[in-house]
């Protein structure tokens, strides 16, 4: 057939023999890639008498959208919490590690830490696309200081933060400049938070309730000023009460604005959150579930002391506590142990569990148009994964980042 590339002269890339994740379903059907997106195939044909320069022969293998994690505080000796020399090269050390775990874009999550660690850590992070270079980096998550001290879980207690006024004044004063930053996590029943939820949604940030003692009707009036993430749902908030179930209520809530949906992160290890509490929120609020890892410095590392932050913790088997202390800070699960454990904890069909870690993060973040999804304009960033959810490949804007070897 001849070639008519009007359009482009970039190659093209055609993904055969593989299922696709795209409109909640697994379908067989072939993926097309060009310069970085995903391509319709039908305008390739009938438009342009295109063709495939390139084949990748899947043999069987699931595509899903590449997974996106929005909370991780480091992993493999890296601290992102810590305010040293080489921040940048950490994060990007990270950033190329988490590939072979599926993950194609994150945010770098720092706990409350003091002013001055915020000061250096926060310019230096910046937004960028992945690459051969490593994961994506979507802005920042900054979870806290502005949490309650009941539920500080493993956040130091004497860098934990009130706001003063309801002016954004109080939160440069701590984090320095928002720049770089796409998330933030405070407990709603802080004094003064409504107007500083209302100032981070305006420009663009992300509002999460998190390390909360927070009733259901406070949870909802963050809400309904900006708020849309609950961080690990379950871990340092109020447990649920049939009387007043607290920040829990909101995956059910009646006052939840039309067209908005709350979403909710998970930290599906199997530590955190005993199967049938996944099982209910699941089946609650499904389309809100956000896997995450919430992984520490010690992920990918031997048992033995590590930090986190301004705080030294202890990992013993698969669980990472407080040093000297029963208190769990954050899990050493990768992406894709998290996304197995969903799936078999909670019952949930593979796609379910594939979206949970790709589409619904995007969707948190206002990134769908581009991210989480495998639609036709939609950026190239895929994992290929066996039908065990083992990944075997992951690709960035159409190019192979990692692949498992033989």
């Amino acid at each position: 057939m001849p070639s008519n590339k009007s359009v482009s002269d970039a190659p093209i890339t055609q993904f055969i023999n593989c299922r696709i994740l795209r409109k909640h379903k697994l379908q067989r059907e072939d993926l097309w890639e060009r310069e970085g997106r995903i391509l319709d195939p039908e305008k390739l044909f009938f438009d342009e008498q295109g063709y495939a320069d390139h084949r990748v022969d899947c043999q069987g293998s699931i595509i899903s959208p590449g997974f996106i994690d929005v909370q991780i505080n480091g992993g493999y000796g890296i601290d992102f919490s810590q305010a040293s020399d080489n921040v940048r090269e950490g994060v990007s050390f990270v950033a190329k590690k988490i590939l072979e775990h599926g993950v194609t874009s994150f945010c770098p999550t720092l706990v409350t830490s003091p002013p001055a660690v915020y000061h250096k850590v926060l310019p230096t992070v910046t937004v960028h696309n992945g690459g051969q270079h490593g994961a994506g980096v979507l802005g920042l998550h900054l979870e806290g200081p502005f949490i309650s001290k009941e539920k500080k879980g493993a956040h130091p207690e004497q860098y934990l933060r009130t706001f003063q006024s309801g002016d954004i004044q109080d939160v440069m004063e701590v984090y320095g400049n928002l720049d770089n930053v796409a998330m933030v996590t405070l407990a709603p029943e802080l004094e003064n938070s409504h107007s500083i939820i209302r100032e981070l949604c305006r420009r663009g940030i992300t509002v999460s309730l998190g390390h909360s003692v927070a009733n259901l009707s406070q949870a909802e009036e963050a809400v309904k000023h900006g708020a849309s993430f609950i961080t690990h749902l379950f871990n340092a908030m109020l447990p649920f009460h049939h009387r007043d179930p607290g920040i829990v209520g909101l995956l059910t809530s009646d006052q939840v604005p039309a067209g908005r949906t709350v979403y909710y992160g998970m930290i599906a290890d199997g530590i955190h959150t005993n199967p049938a509490a996944l099982r209910i929120a699941h089946r609650a609020h499904p389309s809100g579930l956000v896997v995450v890892t919430d992984a520490v410095p010690a992920m990918g590392l031997s048992p033995g002391l590590h930090t986190l932050g301004q705080q030294v913790i202890e990992i013993q088997g698969l669980r990472a506590y407080v040093a000297g202390t029963k208190t769990l800070s954050g899990s050493i699960a990768t992406m894709d142990m998290c996304v197995r454990h969903f799936r078999q904890a909670s019952g949930c069909s593979t796609e379910e569990a594939l979206e949970a870690a790709s589409l619904h993060p995007a969707e948190l973040l206002g990134i769908s148009h581009k991210k989480g999804t495998l639609n036709y304009g939609s950026d190239a960033d895929l994992v290929v994964l066996d039908d065990d959810l083992n990944i075997k490949a992951t690709y960035i804007s159409g190019e192979e980042v990692w692949r498992r070897g033989p």
